[in-house]
């Protein structure tokens, strides 16, 4: 079996990464559905979201997935694809996201995204417009630019809020947003579920084995599903292509943003500082999608990871 894997990390005609690993990386698309969007795996994703929203909420008990592909009412409308979309027993509905890089108009996107589970309960005929709860969670490889939130504040929960008093004036529409990179207790300061979870996405590639703190069952369940030497030929296989594309994705989009700085500052000293970075900007945006174009993305992929329409795609492809 040893030698099986071998020459098929051989024959896949790059550098194999996982030899140095242990367990998966759950930023990779492959990583993590397999970990919350199997349903032999829903305890886990369960688990994860009553850590997440443990606010008093009753208890998530149960879950059924739902199609995490959803187009338009109309033919012309942009298709939704969800990393992993669910529906609770009491009909709560979650999008849950994994943003491996930042990328322009994301909040734009979440609130797009939400308009889909929304839209799906509108029953055909008459109705009274009731609505069960939405929840959009997004786990953020990146902290949110500007020095939008404090340093040490890496969980955000938005709603629908009256900016005169303050007060939630909707509470069934719910965006969660974790950035991750702020998240930096060591093993020793866990203390809940929730420590524990976000423990476990930040370290789980880079681990060796569970560690003490993780003895709970549910944990024990994870770092099963996530090691890699039980995986069979076609899983590794599928494993190795989401771990390439990510790190290729995410040295694109690291390599774009320094460039594009380094372009804006130069050219801004040139030209005018405004015109030079606005022309900066342009030059990346255009390398930024030639570069995932020649990483086999199609236009509707590209248009989702640079932050651009289809339109504008075309167009610096053209």
């Amino acid at each position: 079996m040893a030698d099986k894997k071998k020459a098929l990390q051989e024959a896949s005609g790059y550098m194999i990464l996982t030899g140095r690993e242990r367990y998966i990386n759950p930023y990779t698309d492959f990583g993590f559905k397999k970990l919350f969007g199997t349903e032999m795996n829903k305890d886990l994703l369960m688990s994860f979201l009553n850590a997440l929203l443990s606010t008093g909420r009753n208890k998530i008990t149960e879950i059924q997935y739902l199609n995490s592909e959803n187009l338009g009412a109309g033919q012309d409308e942009r298709r939704s694809v969800f990393d992993v979309y669910c529906q609770t027993k009491n009909g709560s509905r979650f999008i849950v996201e994994m943003q491996k890089a930042e990328q322009a108009y994301f909040k734009d996107r979440s609130v797009y995204y939400a308009t889909t589970p929304i839209r799906q309960q509108a029953p055909k005929g008459k109705w009274d417009y009731h609505l069960e709860n939405v929840y959009t969670v997004g786990i953020l490889n990146f902290v949110f630019p500007n020095n939008e939130y404090p340093a040490d504040s890496y969980r955000h929960e938005i709603k629908l809020k009256d900016v005169e008093d303050n007060h939630i004036f909707y509470d069934k529409l719910t965006f969660v947003y974790l950035e991750m990179p702020k998240f930096r207790k060591s093993e020793d300061e866990l203390e809940t579920m929730f420590d524990k979870w976000m423990f476990v996405l930040q370290n789980l590639s880079r681990l060796l084995e569970r560690p003490k703190a993780l003895q709970d069952r549910i944990f024990k369940k994870l770092f099963k599903e996530a090691e890699i030497a039980q995986y069979d030929e076609v899983e590794l296989q599928q494993y190795e292509s989401s771990l390439k594309e990510y790190w290729d994705y995410t040295s694109a989009m690291d390599t774009a943003y320094m460039k594009g700085e380094r372009k804006g500052r130069e050219e801004g000293r040139e030209e005018g500082r405004e015109e030079g970075r606005e022309e900066g900007r342009l030059k990346e945006k255009a390398e930024t999608v030639q570069r995932l174009k020649n990483m086999g993305l199609n236009t509707e992929q590209i248009a989702q990871g640079a932050g651009l329409t289809i339109e504008e795609v075309t167009s610096l492809l053209s």
